[in-house]
């Protein structure tokens, strides 16, 4: 079996390889703005689940994207194959990651609740 940190190189490896390829081979325009934020593999490196996110998605531009990555899934995975050796390549399985989306949305929730601290601060006394 594996070990967790020749995983994680693999797993860096991957996102890395695959940002590469959205970048100079798929050339398809719903790719753009696409990103990689994450790759996991399994103990088994049977699977390597990817996680793409973008930066102004909205529901139905996210459900196109994950269409257009699960179409080129077996040309991803072949070029993923053919640029890190392994003896049996991990199949790849891709994700929409919502952390970008909901650390914005923790963002403006803290900038409305200093908004509104701002008025209602308690009177300092002077002593």
């Amino acid at each position: 079996m594996p070990s967790v940190a020749r995983a994680l190189r693999l797993a860096e490896r991957i996102r890395q390889e695959i940002a590469d390829l959205m970048l100079r081979d798929l050339a398809d325009p719903r790719f753009q703005g696409l990103s990689v934020t994450d790759v996991r593999v399994d103990r088994e490196f049977a699977f390597a689940d990817v996680y793409v996110s973008a930066v102004e998605a909205n529901e139905d531009r996210r459900e196109e994207m994950l269409k257009a990555l699960e179409g080129a899934r077996g040309h991803v995975r072949h070029e993923l194959a053919a640029r890190i050796p392994l003896r049996t390549f991990p199949q790849v399985r891709f994700h929409w990651d919502p952390t970008p989306e909901r650390a914005e949305r923790l963002e403006s929730l803290i900038d409305q609740l200093k908004d509104a601290g701002q008025g209602t601060r308690p009177a300092e006394k002077n002593g």
